[in-house]
């Protein structure tokens, strides 16, 4: 990974890329520290110093650790991701949409386009949701004038966010979005170290229950890395045909089905939606609703930790559907001569495909359910509570995998060029 690094800033253009990056989330880390105005920033943290559990974990994750301080960045990227859910469930129910993202460039801004609209619609929801439930007490002057300057900060702050995720993915390295979550939960690694040093000095905690924590999550790494980088080749193999007096085809090559095909998506996608609950909640903060939800959709109750699994194979499916389609896959390889040895081409390829990929993503699906849920019963057990756990590594990794190949990618597009030219 140094040595890709290396070699990358070596490049003029993927130079100015990673410092464009940078750039954007340094900007992104000085909107973290600047408060919702009007709110006792001192009140705030004293009421929230020892809660890193249950729903404020759960947006905090979310929003790169900006919720919990109620910064301008506090609803983070998650009313884009659920507006991106609606979007993708939306063109399932309505052939029109389908039909507009299967239009290519032209069809994918369409859909972006709307993706835009709903986000700034629903930050603008949570934005009055929370300002009206969950911190109104908070407002050094609780009233209409300081919920709506809150209201306004928090929805601006959001389709900041966005424009700055989407600017990264243009011009910069990397899924811009991602990089946000990744950049928050490193910026609160070093509290979550410092915390357990405290723990290990305070006699909280013991050493063994360190070692065994820092164990299980380098073993957790290695996993995720083993099946991030998993993956089952079909072989296809591409018939001789002569035009003119040149012979194409005849070559070999391959179809890679990844273990996990979704990345760390629907891991988001399912924190997104256990969220919602939530959201309607803050309306009604002083109701039963907020209280049923904040007893059983914390991150130790068991309803919490089977619905996030579920939710998260669910996700992986669906996304892999959506992102792999195994008849547009059959249609192109017959259509340029292609073919699976020992199946034929058309439908017997598209059902061959769509068997091999159901079977590979069970085993993706049910490791980032686990990778997930496990180390919230690995917290119980040796009472590490840090501010990262199972979903924040998964994510950071995740995100460093594919930015890395993304890196690796325009390094190898530079190299071909040179040899072209």
């Amino acid at each position: 990974m140094l040595s890709t690094l290396r070699n990358a800033w070596k490049i003029p253009d993927l130079r100015k890329r990673i410092l464009y990056t940078l750039l954007m989330i340094v900007i992104f880390r000085l909107g973290s520290a600047v408060p919702v105005p009007g709110i006792d920033s001192a009140a705030l943290a004293a009421a929230f110093s020892n809660s890193e559990d249950g729903l404020l974990g759960l947006f905090n994750l979310m929003s790169g650790g900006n919720f919990k301080t109620f910064t301008i960045f506090a609803l983070g990227i998650s009313p884009y991701i659920t507006a991106s859910i609606v979007l993708n469930l939306l063109q399932i129910a309505f052939p029109a949409l389908e039909a507009l993202a299967r239009e290519g460039e032209t069809g994918r801004k369409k859909i972006a386009q709307y993706t835009r609209y709903l986000t700034v619609v629903l930050a603008l929801i949570q934005g009055i949701g929370f300002s009206l439930g969950y911190f109104q007490r908070f407002f050094v002057t609780p009233g209409a004038w300081s919920t709506f300057i809150a209201v306004l900060t928090l929805t601006a702050g959001t389709a900041f966010l966005m424009y700055l995720g989407e600017k990264i993915t243009d011009k910069g390295i990397g899924n811009g979005i991602s990089l946000f979550i990744f950049a928050g939960i490193i910026g609160r690694l070093p509290a979550g170290t410092l915390h357990m040093y405290t723990n290990l000095t305070l006699g909280q905690m013991n050493i063994i229950q360190a070692i065994f924590f820092v164990v299980f999550a380098v073993v957790i790494i290695m996993g995720i890395i083993f099946i991030q980088q998993g993956q089952r080749k079909i072989p296809v193999q591409y018939a001789k045909r002569v035009v003119g007096r040149k012979m194409y085809g005849g070559q070999t090559t391959h179809i890679p089905l990844k273990v996990n095909q979704a990345g760390v998506i629907p891991v988001i996608f399912a924190i997104s939606i256990l969220m919602f609950p939530a959201t309607i909640g803050a309306f009604f903060r002083d109701s039963g609703f907020y209280a049923f939800v904040s007893k059983w959709l914390s991150s130790t109750s068991i309803i919490y930790n089977v619905l996030y699994a579920l939710l998260i194979v669910f996700f992986t499916y669906f996304y892999t559907n959506i992102t792999f389609n195994p008849v547009e896959v059959a249609d192109r390889l017959k259509t340029n001569g292609g073919f699976i040895p020992g199946i034929r081409p058309g439908r017997p390829t598209a059902e061959y495909l769509s068997k091999s990929l159901n079977k590979i993503t069970i085993v993706g699906a049910i490791f980032l359910a686990v990778i997930a849920i496990l180390p919230n019963f690995l917290g119980a057990v040796t009472n590490a509570q840090l501010s990262f756990g199972g979903t924040s590594i998964l994510i950071v990794v995740s995100v460093s995998l594919e930015t890395m190949k993304q890196i690796e990618a325009q390094m190898l597009m530079r190299h071909y060029e040179g040899f072209l030219n």
